[in-house]
Formats: structure tokens, C-alpha cells, sequence
């Protein structure tokens, strides 16, 4: 792997930094939270309302919001995993598209924090149901790629499955946990499966240009 950031594709960098935000502001917040909170009694989003807690809350929505920025380049370098196959081009398309409408969701959950009501609850429906259509959508665009792993469409698949029997039977707060961070996972994966990617066509670009015939005078 290059050590150098600068070199690495656009989708690695802003995965990482999309983990890192995310994860440094939420669990800042919850550092500031006054009273009690656990996945099992507490939204996430609580986090970012005002109303429970004056301070953390700013780190929350910040987070939001600049995790939501992040992820646009994230979604736009999928363009290196586009194939020459119609329909898993096609498919990647929308998955980036909805991938971007997802991202500009999230910054409006750190506009709109919790205690604002209805316009908090527009953002955050918005963000969970694209958040699952994309994960169909990339991981089956994604499944024709020779050189994607597939054991990360399982990993998204499992996500998505986990997060709707959850929904439908358990309910609550942790749904909304498990479903953040098992996205983040996702991010994760097709972030190192991206820079694999690249490490692969940089190495059959060297060995084309080995072999090129040497220039004729």
C-alpha cells in the first residue's frame, strides 16, 4: 500500500475521514451529555438537541454536518468502480446519486437538530430510507466487478436485513445505532477495497509500460 494519503483514491480518503469525524464529534457530545445515555434508552440525535444538552449538542451537529460533506467525494469516487457493463453502470450511477442525496440529508439532521421538531424528522426519515436503497443499490451494482470482495455485499446486505427485522421486532433506539455504525462499517470496507482497486491498476499500468516497444527515432 502507498504511505503516501496524497496518492490513495478519493474514496479512501474521505471514507476515513468520514469514520473519523463522525465517530470524534458523536462521542464528544456524548462525553458533554448531562444525564445518563445508552444505545438501549437513547436516540442518537438526542445527542445533538439543545434542549437536553446545551453544549454537547453543537458537537453532535457539527458532526453531522461535516460527516455529511465528507461523504459527497466519498460517493463521487465511486466513479473508479464504474465497469463497462450497462446495467451495474447504471445501478452504481443511481447508488452514487442517492449516495450524494443521502449525504445532504445527513448535514440537514445537523441543521435541523432534534429539537426542532417536524424538520429534524423529515431529514432523518430522508437519510435511513436512502441510506438502505444505496446499499442495495452499490453492493449489486458492485457484485459484476471482478475485483470487488464480495463478502462486502454480504456485509451490506446483512446491514440492511439486521436493521429491518430489527425495526419490525425489537425497535427503539438500537435499531438507529446499529444501523449508523454498521453503514460506517461499510464505508470502512469499500474504502480499502477501493485503495486495493487502485493498487491493482497502478501495478497493470507499470507492467503495460514495461512492455511497451521502445519509441522509434
Amino acid at each position: 500500500m502507498n504511505l503516501n494519503p496524497r496518492k490513495w483514491p478519493l474514496t479512501t480518503l474521505s471514507g476515513i475521514l468520514v469514520i473519523l469525524l463522525y465517530c470524534a464529534f458523536t462521542f464528544t457530545s456524548w462525553a458533554f451529555y448531562p444525564e445518563p445515555f445508552s444505545p438501549w434508552a437513547n436516540y442518537l440525535s438526542r445527542l445533538g438537541n439543545f434542549d437536553y444538552s446545551p453544549f454537547g449538542a453543537y458537537f453532535y451537529n457539527l458532526g453531522c454536518t461535516l460527516t455529511g460533506v465528507a461523504l459527497i467525494p466519498f460517493f463521487l469516487g465511486l466513479k473508479k468502480w464504474h465497469s463497462e457493463g450497462r446495467l451495474s453502470k447504471i445501478l452504481l450511477i443511481g447508488g452514487q446519486i442517492l449516495g450524494i442525496l443521502s449525504a445532504i440529508a445527513l448535514v440537514m439532521i445537523g441543521i435541523f437538530s432534534e429539537d426542532q421538531g417536524s424538520s429534524h424528522m423529515t431529514a432523518s426519515s430522508a437519510f435511513f430510507l436512502l441510506n438502505f436503497i444505496v446499499l442495495i443499490l452499490v453492493n449489486v451494482a458492485l457484485l459484476w466487478h471482478p475485483k470487488f470482495l464480495k463478502a462486502i455485499a454480504v456485509y451490506g446486505f446483512s446491514v440492511n436485513a439486521l436493521s429491518l427485522g430489527f425495526e419490525l421486532t425489537v425497535g427503539g433506539p438500537l435499531v438507529e445505532w446499529f444501523t449508523v455504525f454498521g453503514s460506517l462499517g461499510f464505508v470502512a470496507l469499500l474504502s480499502f477495497n477501493t485503495i486495493r482497486l487502485d493498487l491493482r491498476i497502478n501495478a497493470v499500468e507499470k507492467r503495460r509500460g514495461r512492455q511497451a516497444p521502445p519509441a522509434i527515432p
